[in-house]
Order: C-alpha cells, then structure tokens, then sequence
C-alpha cells in the first residue's frame, strides 16, 4: 500500500489516514479498505492512487483491490441490509460479512450511516478482520464528524485530479 499525503489535513484527518494504514499494515490478507460517507461518497482509501486511470487501464473483473469500486459495491451493500433491518424491525446493521471461495468482503457501520469496507483474500482471518474493524469503527467514530467527512472528500478529489489541497 502506498501511503497517502496527509500534508495540508487537519489532525484527525491525519489520524484516520493514520488509522487505515495501521489497519492494512497490521491485518494479514487485508486488499482494499474504504471508508464510505451515508451518501455513497469515497471518504477515505487504502489505494487513493488506484481510481478513475486505473480502471480505463484494466478489465473490469470487479474490485482486485481498488478501493472506488468497493466503496460502490460497500454503499450498495450497506443500503440492502438497512432496507432489511427496517423490513424486520431488529434495529441497525452493525456488520456484514461475506465469504466467497477466493475472498471475503465485510461492511461495519462507523457513525451517522458511514461505512467500513474490506476486501479480504481468501486467506485472511475473518475474526481477526472483523476484530481489527472493530478496533478502526471505535476510534473513528467519535471524530467522523460532517466537516471532517467534507475534508476527506475534498481530500480524495484533489488526489484524484492531481490539483493541490
């Protein structure tokens, strides 16, 4: 993973970045992570490089680790199961996890209808995934405030069209 610049951010932008690096860094078998606004939006990345350039540059096969399409197939996810919950009147989504036979996909609510999304290998750990989220969800929530979602946003597209912060 190619750390982002975080030179420009406020502090508690610098320590998600921080936070989501320690996650993918520490957690074996971890390919993609994104963090998702209630809205659908890119909040934050493990590949922030890998966006609109890579995906003219490869067939699309699905997410194989880039982040801006697991934040749409982690928004679309995170919709469903709400949908459900409502339909079944259990109370909120905490987390969601999905096994395929070459990989994992797992979604957790953070605050305010913001996700977490991670794509795993098939050789990754579940409990060991979900319990390293779980650690990322309890230190971002409380600072996932509106006016750091809006500089994480911003953050994300200035990356992408390569203008300053």
């Amino acid at each position: 993973m190619t750390a982002p610049s975080t030179y420009g951010l406020s502090s508690e932008a610098r320590n998600l970045h921080w936070l989501l690096t320690n996650l993918v860094e520490e957690v074996p078998g971890i390919q993609s992570v994104a963090v998702v606004s209630s809205d659908g939006l890119l909040l934050l990345s493990s590949d922030p490089g890998r966006t609109e350039q890579s995906r003219q540059a490869r067939p699309a096969k699905g997410p194989r680790g880039s982040s801006a399409d697991l934040a749409t197939i982690v928004s679309g996810i995170g919709s469903l199961t709400v949908g459900a919950a409502k339909l079944m009147a259990f109370g909120g989504v905490r987390h969601t996890m999905i096994a395929m036979e070459e990989g994992s996909l797992f979604v957790m609510s953070i605050s305010d209808g913001s996700l977490l999304g991670v794509h795993g290998s098939a050789e990754c750990d579940m409990s060991v995934v979900a319990y390293h989220m779980a650690l990322f969800v309890g230190r971002a929530g409380h600072v996932l405030t509106p006016e750091l979602r809006s500089e994480l946003r911003r953050s994300l597209e200035s990356e992408s069209t390569g203008s300053p912060r």
